[in-house]
Formats: structure tokens, C-alpha cells, sequence
């Protein structure tokens, strides 16, 4: 470990995240690590604990140590099972490595990627692309596809919990298997919240003749729950039940957070309260 802190790379990161007043979580160092060590391997960790960057920057912190070895075009696939996500996470990357002063590329491609951007990326992939299961496999029936994976050096797995046991992480399974057939040095790495069965889990993205190591998160998330409910509750209706005169509850603790996660029945609901919130509270 000692040796690789002293790399270019590690030096550039470390710098970068303490100019903006940060540390790395040690599983993100770890897995910086392994990374640097050519391993293949599952990182978990509760949410919102910088899982992305323990293995976005892994991949950046090789390139920076070893440009030579990176041809140009796609150097990493970035699978998540939720096309909402993805948005988000491309403007992380594209922040982050436009304060490195990397000259890279990060792009999404998935159903609502416009036509126009679809042809820019198959004259010339980015150097990263978040993508769906999906996606990828309608990137294999394109004529000539295997020159956008050739030299791919890491696929990412976010969110394998959700992936394992369905269709969708059999798509994934086959996708990995097409892309190493490729590019035989690739690396896989798995990112999940905890499950029971993490190295069946490991196994199953994994299944090769390759080093791989499990990086468990030691750091807790303190979780504290608090319910609301009406100050007087005469009636509730069997189906349908919105709730909306809960907003005036909902908002002040809107205010008191960065961040607030509401969760609603249906997508519809989402919209529905999307609106009871713009009218009661416009800012």
C-alpha cells in the first residue's frame, strides 16, 4: 500500500479531494489499491457513501499512473440498472475529472439518448459510458461493434444487488463475457449495498480464472426514522390515498435538509405530489 500512496496518481487524488476538504473512506483507498494491483472484485458499502468513486477513481488513478497503456476511446463501462441515475452520475464524473484536469469524456447512452448523440458516439465512444443492461446488448447487434471494446480496461457493475437473480443481471452476466471475449485483461468490478450471500454474489459477476478480493465498507450509516402523521386521523380510504394535506408537514423538513428522499406508491403519485409541493411552496 505504501508503495502505490507514492504513485503519481494516488498523489493527484489525495491532493484533489483535500483541496475540497476531503478524505477517502479507507474502502475507497482499498480499493484504489487492488485496482492498482490488477484485481476484479465487489465493493460494499451503504448508500451514499462514495461507492462510485471508490472505483471511478481506481480506473483514473491507473490512467494517470500508466497513460501509455490506454488507447483512445472507451476505457470504461459503467452498468446501472437505473437509467434515472445515470444523469447524476455523469455530472460527478464530468466535475471530477475536469477539476483533475483530465481530458476525458463521460457520456450516457440508454433510451433517451438523442439519435444525433447516438451517431457522435459510434464514430467516437467516450472515454466513459454509463449504460443499462439493455443498452449495451443493442450496442452488440450494431455492424462492427467490436471496435468500441476492444480496449475497454474496466466494467463496473453499480447497484449488483439489484442486477443478481433477474433477467437484467443475466444480460449483464453475458454482456461481461462478450466484452472480455475482447478485451481479455478487462476488470470487473461489482458495487452493492449489503446482501446476505455477497460471495455467491462475487461468483456469479465474477465467474473467471482472475484475482478478486472483497472490499466491505467499516464505516456505519446512522439511520434515524421519524413518521408523520395527521394531528387528527378520522378516515383513511382503501385504495387511492394521497395524502396531500401531509405537505404542510413534508416541507419544513425539506428546508432542514440538503437532501430529502420522498417515497410515493406510483409513479404517478411522484408527479401528483411533484405539483402539491410547487403549489404550496413555489421556492
Amino acid at each position: 500500500m505504501s508503495n502505490f500512496k507514492q504513485t503519481q496518481g494516488y498523489q493527484i487524488i489525495q491532493n484533489w479531494m483535500q483541496e475540497k476538504g476531503n478524505e477517502p473512506f479507507s474502502f475507497q483507498s482499498q480499493t484504489w489499491e487492488r485496482y492498482h494491483n490488477n484485481f476484479s472484485g465487489m465493493v460494499v458499502a451503504p448508500t451514499g457513501f462514495g461507492k462510485t468513486f471508490s472505483v471511478f477513481l481506481a480506473v483514473v488513478i491507473d490512467y494517470l499512473n500508466h497513460p501509455n497503456k490506454y488507447k483512445k476511446g472507451l476505457k470504461l463501462i459503467w452498468i446501472s440498472p437505473l437509467r434515472s441515475l445515470a444523469k447524476d452520475l455523469a455530472k460527478a464524473m464530468n466535475d471530477a475529472v475536469e477539476e483533475i484536469g483530465l481530458d476525458w469524456a463521460v457520456e450516457v447512452r440508454n433510451g433517451d439518448t438523442a439519435t444525433k448523440d447516438r451517431r457522435r458516439q459510434e464514430r467516437l465512444m467516450p472515454d466513459v459510458l454509463l449504460t443499462t443492461p439493455e443498452t449495451l446488448h443493442l450496442l452488440f447487434s450494431q455492424k462492427k461493434n467490436a471496435r468500441w471494446f476492444k480496449y475497454v480496461t474496466c466494467i463496473a457493475v453499480d447497484e449488483w444487488h439489484e442486477l443478481l437473480g433477474s433477467k437484467r443481471g443475466v444480460l449483464t452476466e453475458i454482456a461481461i463475457a462478450r466484452i472480455r471475449d475482447l478485451s481479455p485483461k478487462l476488470r470487473i468490478w461489482g458495487i452493492s449495498a449489503t446482501i446476505g450471500n455477497l460471495e455467491e454474489a462475487k461468483e456469479v459477476l465474477i465467474p473467471y480464472d482472475v484475482k478478486t478480493t472483497m472490499i466491505r465498507a467499516k464505516e456505519k450509516k446512522k439511520i434515524k426514522i421519524t413518521s408523520l402523521l395527521p394531528d387528527q386521523v378520522e378516515e383513511l380510504s382503501w385504495a387511492g390515498h394521497l395524502g396531500k394535506q401531509m405537505s404542510s408537514k413534508i416541507i419544513p423538513i425539506i428546508y432542514e435538509n440538503t437532501t430529502t428522499l420522498i417515497f410515493t406508491n406510483t409513479r404517478n403519485q411522484s408527479e401528483l405530489w411533484y405539483q402539491i409541493i410547487i403549489d404550496e411552496e413555489p421556492d
